[in-house]
């Protein structure tokens, strides 16, 4: 099926998309909504679903074809299957009336942030105090959250609430997707020493989210965010950003690029450490293969914690060699070396973070896979209220 799977593709974007200009054919700008819900009708934005759900039913080779399509045009849209957290969790976990309500409009376009980490629970998510209570078809839903990438622009929040106090920790819990933009929810940026300010603060004070936006169970949302940290694991590990590929018209790797800018590539100590980290991107690549197949077989895998561990260490390590080639300058915005570079050295080091911290992916490793001790943990199996807080 895949010749045909690729000319459809091919066809389809021949007559749709105006690779010169990157926009659709026939219209003067980019439209971004109006480019995505073309794309997401034709099934191409998530072929791996079902065609019930604006899938096309394809796997392996079908849907890599697709996206290989989509990108040498530069056209966009691909792989919202695999990068939309808030519609990949609902694919996943929401009711048949929840996905109808609201999964066409995600792949669509609505940036969705998470609402998990909280001033008192960042490593212990189950910690999590912003609470939600039932009032007639809603909840009310008061409380603050952290750290949260993209909250002024997004339209949905993937929420993590409290709505049971008499149960221990890690039960109580529903995961919602919840509706920003309303009275009650107020976002203040995070000022950081670059004088950027990618992350925000998140006030919750009587804002309410429908009872149908509930995403899997009710008192069972620690499950669901399971499902939904793992999907973003499983991103970081592959180490997806804005420039994925890594590669430009050479097609030579970014750390290469740079050292040949910078004329350092004639170092055979530098060319050395080069090659050891395109082996080890190598080598995480075919750990996150191993990952896939996991989920495929059992819906999750512990895999996804060992690849976004394995993707911290590897962008340490780029960051660093990045240094070495740029000096000081790498501290410095400059959009060619970026582009050479294939990410921010800078800010190489907040990935330890997203998607839980390392220390908390080495936890999972040790308990998961190698099956070591579970670390101590005083409060578990205690009601949430009786839990002592400093």
């Amino acid at each position: 099926m895949s010749d045909n799977v690729k000319i459809a593709v091919e066809e389809w974007l021949d007559s749709h998309w105006d690779s010169e200009n990157r926009r659709e054919l026939g219209s003067q700008a980019y439209d971004e909504r109006s480019w995505l819900t073309k794309v997401v009708d034709a099934g191409y934005a998530a072929p791996s679903w079902s065609r019930e759900w604006f899938g096309l039913g394809l796997n392996g080779r079908d849907v890599r074809d697709i996206e290989k399509a989509f990108q040498k045009r530069h056209a966009p849209g691909w792989g919202r299957d695999r990068f939309h957290l808030g519609a990949i969790t609902i694919y996943k976990l929401g009711s048949d009336e929840l996905k109808g309500e609201l999964l066409h409009k995600l792949l669509c376009g609505p940036i969705c942030c998470l609402l998990y980490s909280e001033p008192g629970a960042g490593s212990d998510m189950a910690g999590i105090r912003t609470r939600a209570v039932k009032d007639g078809e809603d909840f009310v839903v008061n409380g603050q959250k952290v750290w949260t990438s993209n909250a002024k622009e997004a339209e949905y929040g993937m929420l993590l609430t409290r709505t049971d106090i008499d149960v221990p920790k890690h039960e109580g819990i529903t995961f919602f997707i919840f509706p920003m933009k309303q009275e009650g929810v107020e976002v203040r940026p995070i000022n950081q020493i670059t004088g950027e300010s990618e992350f925000n603060e998140v006030f919750i004070t009587d804002a309410r989210v429908p009872e149908r936006y509930i995403i899997g169970e009710y008192n069972e949302g620690w499950k669901s965010f399971q499902v939904a940290i793992a999907s973003e694991r499983l991103i970081m590990g592959m180490g997806v950003t804005a420039r994925s590929s890594g590669l430009t018209s050479d097609k030579s790797p970014a750390l290469l690029r740079l050292a040949r800018k910078h004329g350092r590539l004639g170092e055979a100590s530098l060319r050395q450490e080069i090659a050891q980290a395109l082996a080890y991107r190598q080598l995480n690549t075919l750990n996150m293969q191993r990952a896939v197949e996991d989920i495929k077989q059992n819906g999750m895998s512990s895999l996804m914690s060992l690849g976004k561990l394995s993707m911290s260490r590897i962008q340490h390590g780029e960051a660093r060699i990045s240094a070495k080639i740029l000096g000081p300058q790498v501290l410095l915005e400059d959009e060619e070396d970026a582009r050479n570079a294939n990410f921010d050295a800078a800010k190489a080091y907040m990935n330890s973070i997203g998607g839980g911290t390392d220390q908390i992916q080495r936890n999972i490793i040790a308990e998961r896979i190698l099956g070591l001790p579970k670390s101590a943990d005083v409060d578990r199996t205690i009601p949430f209220k009786d839990v002592k807080t400093s």
